[in-house]
């Protein structure tokens, strides 16, 4: 029997009342409390010492913080005590949109709508109180937002079986069989340092993941050459051909998950040659790699390699996030080095280069994160779980506490899911790079300031790039902010077309037309800001596929014919073997 019958079927005495009034409120109590002590542990906390804190410290702001806190206690109050005469309790959008309250019993139990309002209030005055703070750096606040949102989304009453009424209602009905299925999910994850997050064993590469046919026809300490065969029938190709620089700090068959998400299968389609590097998860052996060896002995080398291989003067080249960040590098050393014309084209998907709006990911830049990070790659590479763990993080809501509530709480089994298992495909991450990238990149900002960094030698000045520019960002994307990415418009001087992608980092980017999900936006209008390209913009159903091979036509619509080289294996690289190759299946 639920609370909800129980409290239709006899009207509580002043005895039962006094108790659940005890009750509630000191769960009330006990929430206020943690957050505050969690406040006070944040690692920004230790900036503010005593005199640093009259400044930011406002009297008459405290007091209507305080009096507005507790005149909503107060209406939480009356409508659990007198509902029939109490003002409803109003939701904001994003309230009555949280998947974590969907559950009927949320709202039609008492006891556990009130926790789930106490909830809300609690959780809203306090970002509001950090929103609030005046006299510190933007950045600090920035901070302490992010740790208390983290914090928030820790503490709900769905994280704990004693308040979560989904949880109580499985042990019951499982007699318990719940809690030992979650305890076992839960030692296995601890066992293997990560958290599970879809089911295992459920896919395979080359089975049904990575399945679009080609050969790895280079070998390199650093990365395999993956040349994919043409479309079947096809009797000519575009003769400039495409190739995928994907992120190292992720596995490259996210553009190849299955043949319906497929962008790699969708470019063969479309008559393209495609190239695609699948970069070495790192190890010892590499200790000594740094950004220099991804430009020259990675990009240049692959971009060299193609070019020899099919007779061509130049690629058309796509870089995704780092890679992407690394290609606008590269682009300036082939320009200072008077070899631009090797690339024809260059296509960024959610990539940055300047990063003085970086988003979340800056939150973890700071001089403990920083040191920690360098503690963590004493062997010489980062180990992927920590960079997974960074990146849960940034949706910690969905991609933490969502499975400890199901999975571990409740003892549900876990659903194949193809994106999740890509998520948790890690790679090792060099060491010396990564503690680089972060500090020359996220904290200097130094890939915007002409000079400040060199590739063997050679100068970086992204000013004098005139390579024709396709640049994709994501509306929603928390990794690399559309803000963000926007930037590069100010700095490339060639032709540049920006598109403005529905959702993030992920599904912006892997959204293929046979979908009909998402949007797009463009505008032809030169423009300063990401507001004013917004409010100009023209918006399209679907994918932005589409758009992109049409950009591509019409830079360069030559084709030749379906032989020799073009063939995977048949030209001076022999195949090694098949897709997707060796060191995507490397831990």
């Amino acid at each position: 029997m639920s609370m909800a019958e129980t409290t239709t079927q006899s009207i509580p005495d002043l005895e039962e009342l006094q108790h659940w009034t005890w009750v509630l409120g000191r769960a009330q109590q006990m929430m206020l409390e943690q957050g505050f002590d969690l406040i006070g542990q944040m690692p920004a906390a230790p900036a503010f010492g005593a005199q640093s804190f009259p400044a930011m410290f406002d009297p008459s702001a405290a007091v209507k913080a305080t009096t507005d806190f507790w005149s909503d206690t107060m209406k939480l109050w009356q409508r659990f005590l007198d509902p029939s005469h109490a003002e409803p309790f109003e939701e904001t959008p994003e309230q009555a949109r949280d998947k974590r309250f969907k559950a009927p019993q949320w709202r039609e139990e008492p006891v556990f709508d009130f926790l789930r309002q106490s909830y809300l209030v609690i959780a809203d005055h306090m970002l509001r109180g950090v929103d609030a703070l005046d006299g510190i750096d933007p950045r600090q606040k920035e901070q302490m937002r992010f740790a208390t949102k983290g914090m928030i989304d820790a503490l709900s009453p769905t994280n704990f079986p004693a308040t979560n009424p989904e949880v109580l209602e499985k042990i019951v009905e499982t007699k318990g069989e719940s809690l030992l299925k979650g305890l076992s999910n839960m030692m296995g994850d601890m066992a293997k340092g990560q958290m599970t997050q879809t089911a295992e064993g459920a896919y395979e590469l080359g089975r049904n993941l990575a399945m679009t046919p080609g050969k790895v026809v280079k070998r390199t300490p650093l990365y395999e050459l993956i040349q994919y065969a043409p479309a079947e029938g096809a009797k000519e190709v575009y003769e400039t051909p495409l190739l995928i620089f994907p992120p190292w700090i992720n596995r490259f068959y996210i553009l190849d998950l299955n043949p319906e998400k497929s962008f790699i299968r969708w470019a063969v389609e479309q008559g393209i040659t495609v190239f695609v590097v699948s970069w070495k998860s790192a190890d010892a052996s590499m200790k000594d790699v740094v950004w220099d060896n991804f430009v020259e002995d990675g990009q240049i080398d692959a971009i060299d390699t193609v070019r020899d291989l099919l007779g061509v003067e130049g690629v058309h080249a796509i870089g995704y996030c780092v890679a992407g960040t690394t290609l606008a590098a590269t682009l300036a050393v082939l320009h200072a080095r008077g070899e631009a014309s090797k690339v024809k084209s260059a296509t960024f998907f959610t990539a940055q280069v300047d990063f003085a709006d970086a988003g979340e990911l800056s939150m973890f830049v700071d001089d403990d994160q920083l040191a920690m990070i360098r503690s963590l790659g004493s062997e010489g590479f980062l180990d992927g779980r920590y960079m997974a763990a960074t990146f849960n993080l940034l949706r910690g809501r969905d991609l933490i506490w969502n499975y400890v509530t199901n999975n571990y709480l409740m003892g549900k089994d876990y659903a194949p899911f193809d994106l999740l298992h890509w998520n948790s495909d890690v790679t090792n991450l060099p060491a010396r790079w990564h503690m680089s990238y972060l500090t020359d990149l996220y904290r200097d900002n130094k890939l915007v300031q002409p000079g400040a960094l060199t590739i063997n030698g050679t100068p970086l000045d992204l000013s004098t790039v005139t390579t024709p520019t396709y640049v994709q960002a994501g509306r929603e994307d928390h990794i690399a902010p559309a803000q963000s990415v926007w930037k590069i418009t100010h700095y490339f001087k060639g032709p540049l077309r920006f598109v403005l992608a529905g959702s993030g980092h992920i599904a912006g980017v892997v959204n293929p037309p046979s979908a009909q999900k998402y949007q797009y936006w463009t505008n032809s209008e030169k423009v300063e800001t990401l507001t004013e390209f917004f409010a100009g913009a023209k918006e399209t159903k679907g994918s932005w596929w589409p758009d992109w091979i049409g950009w591509l036509d019409d830079l360069d619509a030559a084709k030749v014919p379906v032989k020799g080289a073009r063939i995977p294996g048949k030209g001076k690289l022999k195949s090694l073997e098949d897709a997707p190759g060796s060191y995507v299946r490397m831990r």
